[in-house]
């Protein structure tokens, strides 16, 4: 079975790449104590202009595309009070906003965050949000299907790069919550 390390020429340890990384990453890698070593966390580069998934998997092969992982922020609204949350889905599926996650979250209505707060309250670079160093108090739900693959493709907090982690690794994320059915066809 091929794996994400497979499509790309220069496959770095992420611990060794601190300075390409956005802070809250870098932050994050730094102070990693989850059961996978960091060693195990990859970095690769990638050309902004193909930051996106498809764009992505066009240029490296479709097999990337069952083993991409997307982090997307929502926002649960109940009453006056907003959540901001983070949801961890295969690229080939689509987050269940307004079904599994507005309930995790108890909210009357949820839907994806403002691009400018997402971004803002993140840290990160729009497209390359990754859950790895996002706020402590955002929930992190990450579907059951990323958390069994062996590797997931994922962004690294800025569209000049990929973090490639292990699915176990991502389930273990402070703040993670894993649920079968987050990612839907």
């Amino acid at each position: 079975m091929r794996v994400p390390m497979d499509a790309f020429d220069d496959v770095r340890p992420a611990a060794e790449c601190l300075d390409l990384l956005v802070e809250p990453v870098a932050t994050a890698i730094r102070s990693w104590n989850g059961s996978v070593p960091v060693g195990e966390l990859r970095y690769v580069e990638t050309d902004p202009a193909i930051a996106d998934t498809a764009l992505l998997v066009e240029h490296h092969g479709a097999w990337l595309l069952e083993q991409s992982a997307n982090c997307v922020v929502v926002a649960g609204k109940r009453g006056g009070e907003t959540t901001l949350a983070a949801c961890v889905v295969l690229s080939h599926t689509r987050v269940d906003v307004n079904g599994v996650v507005r309930r995790q979250l108890g909210a009357r209505k949820a839907s994806f965050a403002p691009m400018d707060k997402a971004v803002g309250d993140s840290g990160m670079e729009y497209g390359g949000i990754t859950p790895i160093g996002l706020p402590a108090d955002w929930p992190l739900l990450v579907d059951a299907a990323v958390a069994d693959i062996p590797y997931a493709l994922i962004g690294s907090g800025s569209r000049r790069g990929k973090l490639i982690v292990p699915g176990k690794a991502l389930a273990e994320l402070p703040g993670a919550t894993v649920l079968d059915g987050l990612g839907i066809a």
